[in-house]
C-alpha cells in the first residue's frame, strides 16, 4: 500500500491506494533510471457529445511557439472527470463526458502506406 495524505479543513488523512501491480522493469546501466509497465484497469479519454477530442491550446501572443496539443486520455479516472469538468465550465456545457475504454482495435504500424 502507498499511504497518501490529505489534508481536510484541520483534520488530515491517511488513503492508502493499492501498490500497482508491475508487469515488466528494466534500469538503464548508465542513468539508473528504471522504467515500469504497470498494469492498468483502463484507460479513460475525455470525449465531446460522444465522439472522441483533441486538445489544442495556442497564444495569440507568443504565435512563434506554435499550437500545444493536451492530454485527452488518462491512466487514471480521477484526471480525466478533472478535464472533464474543466471543460464543461471553460465552454458553458455539460457535452464533455469521460468514457472508459478497456477494448480496443489492434492495429499494426505500417510504414510502407
Amino acid at each position: 500500500m502507498i499511504n497518501i495524505y490529505a489534508l481536510f479543513g484541520d483534520c488530515v488523512y491517511i488513503m492508502s491506494r493499492p501498490k500497482p501491480n508491475v508487469i515488466l522493469e528494466t534500469t538503464s546501466k548508465k542513468t539508473y533510471k528504471t522504467e515500469q509497465v504497470l498494469e492498468s484497469e483502463a484507460i479513460w479519454a475525455v470525449f465531446y457529445q460522444d465522439r472522441p477530442i483533441n486538445l489544442k491550446t495556442s497564444s495569440l501572443i507568443g504565435q512563434q511557439l506554435g499550437p500545444k496539443y493536451k492530454k485527452v486520455s488518462f491512466s487514471n479516472a480521477g484526471h480525466a472527470f478533472n478535464l472533464a469538468e474543466k471543460l464543461n465550465k471553460m465552454f458553458s456545457t455539460s457535452d464533455f463526458a469521460v468514457f472508459k475504454l478497456t477494448i480496443g482495435e489492434k492495429i499494426a504500424n505500417d510504414p510502407k502506406k
